[in-house]
Order: structure tokens, then C-alpha cells, then sequence
């Protein structure tokens, strides 16, 4: 039997791995809601990965709680991803993940999910059972990069659908303009955030093939008032205005588009 891996937060998308390191006769031992993960640890204390599946509001305290034995073992795929989040657990795969998997319905591939880490060949091997394509990355430069490009397509198409609404290729195509003010207050955070400097060029034609891998992917979901406030308090923390930003949040708080 292959070694055992640890699925913490079995959702939608922790379901999708699960199948996939399933049907690579990985055995996978699920931690739900409010479990002690000290117990489980205690129970399994050496699996070949702990996967962390939980949603990124609730990271922080699930990390927070995950035991010594494990924190070099762990595997993370939010959104919304920075080096900052897993600073107390070193080491970890991370996988950005560049498909949708809505309840009741299959997966859906926009692009292939770059991963890095001492897992990364499982989670790639895993996911290409499922017909989910996936690249390894060679160094921690570039996952950092790639999750800021994950995260200026979230955070873009999120606050700048508050005004517009649509699709993505309606964003690009009819509203550049405005995309491209927020991404680059986006690219402000981001840089604040991690402390680095990015090629902006090739941080938005990355995110335009993106916008091409399923053009009709709906600007802004359930989570886009809770991303922009949370992209100001960030900003503020780290002594940026971000006027952009700004005047969204005013004309959501005024009703007005």
C-alpha cells in the first residue's frame, strides 16, 4: 500500500485531490470541521502529505493549529496565497490552482496549475488521473510569481466586476482601461506584500492567456466585496492608497455603479 495522505477540509476541491491520489492508491484519511488535528496527528503522524484544503478565511487558524509532527508535510492550494501565510511551516507544496470545481458539477481546466515543493510530483501525478493539467515549477522565485499572478486574476476580476460585471472577455475587451488600474493597484499590493518587485508586462499577458483559457469565466462571485475590503485593510497595513480601490468601495457603499 502506498504511504497515506492527510485531507484537511473536504470540500469541493478537496475532493477533486482526493480522487485523484485515490486512484493513485494513495490511502487518504480525512480531518473534518472541527476536529483535533493534534488527534489526528497522534493517530497518523508521519503521512506522506497533509493536505490543507480549507478555504483561505479559514487558513490562518487551521495552520495555526496544525502540530509539529506535520508542519513539514504540509500542502496548501488556496487563493490568495503569499510566502507570509505559511512562515511558521517551512517547506510546504503549494499548488495554484488554476481550475473550478462547483458543486454538481465537474471540474473545469482554465489552465495548467504550476506546483512547487517536495510534493509537487504527487499532486501533479494526482491530478493527471483526472485529466487535470498541472507543471512543476524549479525554484520558489517562481511560485511566488505565479501566485501573484493568481492573485492579481482573482483579485482584478472580483473588484473590477463590483463595477462592471460580465465575463472576463468582457472585462478585457470592452473595459482594459479600468482592468488594467485596478491590476496594477493589485501589483501595488502584492509588491507590499512579499517584498519583491514583478515584471509587469509579464504579469498581465500571463493574466490576459488566463482571461483566454475560459473567456467566459463571470467576473465577480460571492466573495468580491469580502476580497476588496480585505485588498484595503492589506493596503493600509502596508501604508498604500490605492485610489482605484478606494472609489469601488464608496460606490458600493452608495448603491451606485
Amino acid at each position: 500500500m502506498k504511504h497515506p495522505v492527510v485531507l484537511v477540509g473536504v470540500g469541493e476541491m478537496g475532493g477533486v485531490f482526493a480522487r485523484g491520489l485515490l486512484k493513485l492508491g494513495h490511502p487518504v484519511f480525512p480531518v473534518l470541521r472541527g476536529a483535533s488535528l493534534v488527534t489526528a496527528a497522534t493517530q497518523l503522524p508521519e503521512p506522506q502529505l497533509v493536505l490543507i484544503a480549507v478555504g483561505e478565511a479559514d487558513l490562518a487558524a487551521t495552520l495555526a493549529a496544525v502540530p509539529p509532527q506535520w508542519r513539514r508535510r504540509l500542502g496548501l492550494l488556496q487563493n490568495e496565497l503569499l510566502p507570509s501565510d505559511w512562515a511558521d511551516c517551512p517547506d510546504p507544496t503549494v499548488i495554484s490552482v488554476w481550475f473550478e470545481k462547483k458543486p454538481g458539477r465537474d471540474h473545469k481546466v482554465i489552465i495548467p496549475s504550476p506546483v512547487y515543493g517536495p510534493q509537487a510530483d504527487l499532486l501533479a501525478d494526482a491530478l493527471a488521473t483526472l485529466a487535470i493539467p498541472t507543471h512543476c515549477l524549479s525554484s520558489a522565485e517562481e511560485l511566488v510569481f505565479e501566485l501573484v499572478l493568481k492573485n492579481l486574476f482573482i483579485l482584478t476580476t472580483n473588484i473590477a466586476g463590483l463595477r462592471t460585471g460580465g465575463t472576463v472577455e468582457t472585462l478585457w475587451s470592452r473595459h482594459r482601461a479600468f482592468a488594467e488600474q485596478v491590476g496594477h493597484e493589485v501589483i501595488d499590493l502584492q509588491e507590499a506584500m512579499t517584498g519583491h518587485r514583478f515584471d509587469r508586462d509579464a504579469l498581465f499577458a500571463a493574466l490576459g492567456i488566463a482571461f483566454a483559457g475560459d473567456p467566459e469565466h463571470a467576473c465577480m462571485g460571492r466573495s468580491a466585496p469580502a476580497r476588496l475590503a480585505r485588498a484595503l485593510r492589506n493596503g493600509e497595513a502596508h501604508g498604500l492608497d490605492l485610489p482605484v480601490l478606494h472609489t469601488i468601495a464608496a460606490e458600493q457603499t452608495r448603491g451606485t455603479p
